[in-house]
């Protein structure tokens, strides 16, 4: 009797996940043994998912095992890989578990590039393999009873899972076998099944009547409402419905038997027969219709001695009033199933092969916070370099340290000497001009770069719209141009910092050529540039001045300061710290990561002595230059002034400028060679993701196409054609409409040939007319004679059938072409006999003169009108 209902497993097409994986890996973590132990993780899932996928699975725990087990990680690495079309972009190709396919073209499937979908997917194998598995059981010992019940609990839930999750993970229409409405029903199947197992056990193990007949009527229940939902659909296969309906019956007929005993003890003999006889009637009607799905001749058998013994018993001994059936009372319900919640991991053996890599949300937080971090010591870092460039720049307009060096006024000051040699050690004026030079080459590699990325895109969306336009509404697949927007924002971004690197390059460049000639004289030899110096009277009386040495001593203590911010720029550059445990632990405890909070405070924490710090260097510097320059307005009204001293001044302080410049130009430039080899790395994984997303989508464009091939070479050849008029013609031989094609015109004739006689209407073929044609001798009809024509006042004979022979194509009708006549035509006539100008429309052998009248002639029985020869079909 037990015969019960399994899924079939959905097939998946071959995907790669280790490539993929391990590029985003590659791409998002530093080089080490860590990024060599995810790539071999990727690999690892991999050969996960050919096992679980690539080949036919046993019926057994071993290959459920395997399933669960990809299952299990594919949700362990959902929040660690950005799995979407513009990021991790990997395809998923999976079959309609119910749709058999067609002749022209296989089953239905759908492609997505959705982890949320391989999952739903892996989910229904999972669900499917387990009502497989409790289908094999042998349910004829405890053990066997145990194992399938707890499998087809277990599908329920998991089909009950993907209908509460299917439309949200997929966010577009799913294929029928992993619809809503489908994997509802199946739910309810597998817990209908499960209820059945649990009314087996309790039979086998005896338990009392009334709850077993409880257990039987809540698995009829739960057929009943599982064949309601289905019974107006063809989503599952057809045999399915046939046997929900057989065992709701038979769980109701078991229900009732069950009933009856637990009557017959209570001493209710006519309940007992009545409900007997409800339960023969629910019996009869499964062998009766589903016999061909399920055999219940044992039940039948069972039911029926218990009811005949109850009637004797009745008859002879109690007569017991047999209520109806509406008067019984109903049987109570009793669940022992329910389905079993889908739990991450669902698998006993799992092991997280991505276990040291952080979730993707955390990976994001710490990006945010680096960010934040580098944007809190650059800003920090450009305070004091501005401070540092403020101070350069006062001492040069005022010419110090140079003005209180040069006491003899005819050799070079040693601040300028200093100066100079370490301009010569960086390289001087040539290395400028190196940096320079390069600029422009790392910057068209970088355009270059970038143009070849969006011609990528631009490329696969000039496809896409073009084949949107040829297929319309048959192309579903999200848009080139909205897919692209992310990456479009993203090359607009790098073309708009492309651009003002450009200008950036530009201000260098302006800037260098204003102050190239006063470099190039810090770069020569000391006598040069001593020569280069005017000179000029001594300034001997100023020395040891208490203003010289008070100026002295603030150029000290400045460079002191200038020394202690290169400390303290390198100590904001080393500072370290990994926030990903604090994020971790945030995720851990509240489920989610409060990033700005979290970051603000640790940023605070670590950076607030050195925030402090980068304040006091400040304030000190402002503190300093103040006093220098009311310092120097004191020496500058003590010291001689002429001519001479002051050009000599002017070159001094043109060359203290020349060198602050040159250390900015070359800081500057080698930072813009450093942001042009760190973008072109930037642009190359840019060019990457491009590449890896234009090619996703050519992949799955080819796999659309496919697919509409397919479904087009399904369809119909042609629409459907409407039948000729000549085959619509009434019986009665009524002319067709007439046709908006131009009649052609009369075929020239010969003017000796007489024309031939008016076509006539078609004939009125009567019983004795037919009766007679078909006992004449076929050869009397050989020559047949004209008949004369009918007067004008004559009515047209009634319309009555149309020959029963095969209809011709229809010819034109007009004078002097050969027409054709819907009626019987005489045998041993062959049309191709007759010559051009000898055509049977004219009697022979007798030609008739207009206006002779005709000569009798005998005509063919039951033919009112003159009949033309035709050659019959044979």
């Amino acid at each position: 009797m037990t015969n019960f209902i399994s899924v079939q497993l959905k097939k998946a097409s071959e995907v790669d996940l280790a490539k993929p994986l391990s590029k985003f890996i590659q791409q998002s973590y530093p080089g080490g043994d860590a990024q060599a132990e995810h790539c071999r993780a990727a690999e690892e899932l991999s050969k996960l998912r050919k096992s679980a996928l690539g080949r036919p699975l046993d019926k057994h725990e071993s290959a459920l095992e395997t399933l669960l087990r990809y299952y299990d990680q594919l949700c362990s690495i959902e929040p660690k890989f950005p799995f979407s079309e513009n990021q991790v972009c990997v395809t998923f190709t999976w079959k309609d578990a119910f749709d058999k396919g067609s002749l022209f073209g296989g089953s239905a499937k759908l492609a997505l590039a959705s982890l949320g979908y391989e999952k739903t997917c892996v989910l229904f194998n999972c669900g499917a393999l387990a009502s497989q598995i409790a289908a094999e059981q042998n349910l004829d010992n405890d053990e066997g009873l145990k194992a399938a019940a707890k499998h087809y609990q277990f599908a329920s839930g998991a089909f009950q899972h993907i209908k509460d999750t299917v439309l949200s993970a997929l966010n577009r229409e799913p294929t029928v076998d992993i619809s809503p409405d489908t994997v509802g029903t199946l739910s309810l199947i597998m817990l209908a099944q499960a209820q059945e197992v649990f009314f087996l056990k309790a039979t086998r193990d005896k338990m009392k009547d009334g709850i077993i007949a409880k257990l039987a009527n809540q698995a009829a229940d739960y057929y009943g409402d599982a064949y309601k939902q289905c019974q107006y659909k063809d989503t599952l296969p057809k045999e399915v419905f046939p046997v929900l309906a057989a065992k709701h019956c038979i769980m109701q007929a078991n229900a009732e038997y069950h009933q009856s005993i637990l009557a017959k003890q209570q001493k209710k003999f006519g309940e007992e027969i009545g409900r007997l006889q409800h339960a023969a009637d629910l019996v009869k009607t499964v062998a009766s219709r589903y016999d061909e799905y399920i055999n219940v001749k044992d039940l039948v058998d069972k039911i029926n001695r218990a009811l005949t013994a109850a009637k004797k018993d009745n008859d002879f001994i109690y007569h017991d009033r047999v209520p109806d059936l509406k008067d019984l009372e109903s049987i109570g319900k009793a669940s022992l199933v329910k389905s079993t919640p889908v739990v991450v991991p669902l698998s006993q053996k799992f092991t997280d092969l991505f276990e040291k890599m952080v979730p993707l949300q955390v990976q994001q937080s710490v990006s945010v916070y680096n960010q934040r971090k580098a944007d809190l010591v650059n800003r920090l870092i450009a305070q004091m370099r501005e401070a540092t460039n403020l101070a350069n720049g006062v001492l040069a307009s005022l010419n110090l340290p140079a003005a209180i060096e040069d006491v003899s006024g005819d050799t070079v000051p040693q601040s300028i000497l200093n100066k100079s040699k370490s301009v010569i050690e960086q390289g001087g004026i040539q290395t400028v001009d190196q940096l320079i030079k390069d600029l422009p080459e790392l910057l068209q590699r970088n355009k270059e770069i970038l143009d070849e990325s969006l011609r990528l895109l631009d490329e696969e969306e000039t496809t896409d719209n073009d084949l949107r336009t040829k297929f319309k509404e048959r192309w579903q697949r999200t848009p080139s141009n909205e897919l692209y927007k992310p990456l479009r924002a993203e090359g607009a971004n790098y073309h708009n910092i492309l651009n003002k690197a450009v200008q950036a390059d530009g201000q260098v460049k302006e800037r260098y050529q204003s102050h190239r000639d006063t470099i190039a004289l810090l770069c020569k030899p000391e006598s040069e540039l001593n020569a280069a110096i005017p000179s000029a009277n001594p300034a001997k009386t100023l020395q040891g001045n208490e203003v010289v040495n008070v100026l002295r001593t603030l150029l000290a203590n400045l460079d002191e300061v200038k020394k202690e911010r290169e400390q303290l720029e390198n100590d904001l550059k080393s500072v370290n710290f990994d926030m990903t445990s604090k994020f971790l632990t945030a995720l851990a405890q509240d489920g989610a990561i409060n990033e700005e909070a979290i970051s603000e405070a640790e940023l605070d924490r670590i950076y607030g002595s050195y925030t402090q710090k980068v304040q006091e260097s400040l304030k000190k510097q402002e503190e300093l230059l103040k006093n220098i320059q009311n310092a120097h307005q004191d020496f500058s009204k003590m010291k001689q002034s002429n001519n001479e001293s002051n050009l000599r001044e002017e070159v001094l302080k043109n060359l203290a400028v020349a060198n602050d410049n040159f250390v900015e130009l070359v800081a500057n430039l080698k930072e813009g060679t450093k942001f042009y080899n760190e973008l072109t790395e930037i642009l190359l994984k840019f060019q990457n993701k491009c590449s890896d997303i234009v090619f996703a989508r050519k992949t799955e464009r080819d796999e659309l196409l496919k697919d509409l091939q397919q479904s087009i070479a399904r369809e119909p050849s042609a629409p459907s054609i409407p039948l000729p008029t000549y085959q619509t013609t009434s019986a009665g031989g009524s002319k067709p409409a007439a046709s908006s094609t131009p009649t052609p015109a009369p075929r020239t004739m010969v003017g000796t040939k007489p024309q031939p006689p008016a076509r006539p209407p078609p004939p009125v073929i009567s019983a004795a007319s037919s009766s007679s044609s078909a006992s004449a001798p076929s050869g009397t009809a050989a020559a047949p004679a004209a008949a004369p024509a009918p007067t004008p006042g004559a009515s047209a004979p009634a319309a009555s059938t149309a020959p029963s022979q095969a209809q011709g194509p229809p010819y034109p009708t007009y004078p002097g072409y050969p027409g054709y006549c819907q009626m019987p035509m005489p045998m041993g006539y062959n049309p191709y006999m007759y010559g051009q100008y000898n055509l049977p429309y004219a009697p022979s052998p007798v030609y008739q003169n207009p206006g002779q009248a005709p000569y009798p002639a005998p005509q063919q029985p039951g033919y009112p009108f003159p009949q033309q020869p035709y050659y019959p079909q044979q």
